[in-house]
């Protein structure tokens, strides 16, 4: 799981770079990522199948202890993903509230970027409440990235208005105590 999951960080980091470098600074901050873990570091210098072997054999001896803890204390579970505010060099909790929104919604549209060129389609990308959070230009861009993605999105929110931008090219419902309009 944990190699598994270095693989995926690494790919997103360079399709990340690789989007920066052909489109420079956008409405959504790049950003610099990185898994940081036990697991992790022994990967770095060591075999996948020897920490696989390291890991098997310590969770082997702490069988009782995570028993009595009533959870695992070892393994990529307790890994922490490190992204850092590309532009600022600032890591993602000392942004303000608006930045780590924009850096999410970067860091999902490049996994969704990330799919697309691995699968073959575009991934289903759902983004709750998101139009409220941002200015008028970034809700903007992101209709444009997810139009331009080819993406099909599910977006909720509750003021209709923030969509009208994407009304030519989506199909907005309202849902008003359990049942679905126009």
């Amino acid at each position: 799981i944990a190699a598994a999951r270095l693989d995926a960080i690494a790919r997103l980091a360079a399709l990340i770079e690789a989007m920066r470098v052909a489109r420079g600074e956008g409405p959504f901050p790049w950003a610099a990522i990185a898994l940081v873990g036990r697991l992790e570091e022994a990967l770095s210098r060591r075999p996948a199948t020897e920490v696989e072997d390291e890991f098997r054999a310590l969770l082997e001896e702490g069988r009782e202890r995570d028993r009595a803890a009533a959870r695992a204390l070892e393994g990529p579970h307790l890994s922490d993903l490190i992204v850092i505010h590309g532009p600022k060099n600032t890591p993602a909790p000392l942004c303000s509230s608006g930045e780590q929104k924009a850096l999410l919604i970067g860091l999902i549209l490049a996994k969704a970027e990330l799919i697309k060129e691995l699968e073959g389609a575009s991934p289903l990308v759902l983004l709750d409440e998101v139009a409220a959070h941002l200015d008028q230009g970034r809700r903007e861009a992101l209709f444009g990235e997810i139009l331009s993605l080819g993406a099909q999105a599910w977006m909720t929110g509750t003021d209709r208005e923030l969509f009208a931008p994407m009304a030519q090219d989506a199909q907005i419902f309202a849902v008003n105590r359990g049942k679905i309009g126009a």
